[in-house]
């Protein structure tokens, strides 16, 4: 059996308690090493086969997976944040149904929350903001057109940018071009709940001279939207007192 398992964020206690028990019981683990906390791996019993996928192929891991299997040993794929966000976890399953491996997957706290947690940060605001685009730039790995920076900003809705660090420079020119102006709030979150988290807020223009006042380069979220300074919003319906609920009757 194979268990696609989300790390969470950065920080080791934000794994949950099914992650962790499934770690607890793995004969074989292979983690993302690039962007998994190591210390996750403090979770695994003594014996456990423990690989660093950072540095294996897709066909690498699929043998390690056959491997186990063949010995009735339990495998953890553990993947950054949720491994259903940037994971590359359907081209893994796809390969183990070919193969009749049994698999289920285990939900992560993903990176987007860490980062939104960092900066006590609340992503649907009323009247500011009540959508968030998950999305990258185009690097080498290329993104449909359909899905360009551009398109999305104009929609205007709070927007967290993965993978695109090395790209901030263009990333504003796009989002501009789509729409947002120039001194439209921005944050960068370096490692969001690692111990060496880093977090700044600045603005769409400003986003590539505050990277490279702090020499980030890699390892970090953009958030893109008027929430990042969460000002100008409304109070939620949903505990005014002159609003009724399924619970609750309106007292106003």
């Amino acid at each position: 059996m194979v268990y696609f398992v989300g790390a969470g964020s950065g920080a080791p206690d934000l794994i949950t308690v099914r992650g962790m028990r499934l770690l607890q019981q793995a004969d074989v683990i292979i983690y993302a090493g690039s962007l998994v906390n190591p210390q996750l791996l403090d979770y695994a019993r003594e014996g456990t086969k423990i690989y660093n996928s950072a540095k294996m192929t897709l066909e690498e891991v699929i043998e390690v997976m056959k491997e186990a299997e063949a010995c009735q040993e339990m495998t953890v794929r553990l993947h950054t944040g949720d491994p259903c966000i940037y994971g590359a976890i359907r081209e893994q399953m796809d390969i183990l149904d070919e193969l009749g491996i049994a698999y289920e997957s285990c939900p992560g706290v993903s990176a987007f929350c860490g980062a939104a947690s960092a900066l006590n940060l609340e992503y649907t605001l009323p009247d500011v903001s009540q959508s968030v685009i998950i999305t990258r730039m185009a690097g080498r790995t290329p993104v449909p057109e359909k899905e360009e920076i551009a398109s999305f900003a104009a929609h205007q809705a709070t927007m967290v940018v993965f993978l695109s660090t090395g790209l901030l420079e263009q990333l504003s020119e796009r989002l501009i071009a789509g729409g947002y102006q120039a001194d439209t709030p921005a944050a960068i979150v370096y490692k969001a709940t690692w111990d060496d988290e880093e977090k700044y807020i600045c603005t769409v223009g400003t986003l590539a001279q505050t990277a490279k006042e702090h020499g980030i380069t890699k390892t970090a979220l953009m958030i893109i939207g008027d929430v990042v300074t969460h000002s100008n919003y409304s109070r939620s319906e949903l505990y005014n007192p002159a609003f009724s609920t399924e619970f609750r009757e309106a007292s106003l």
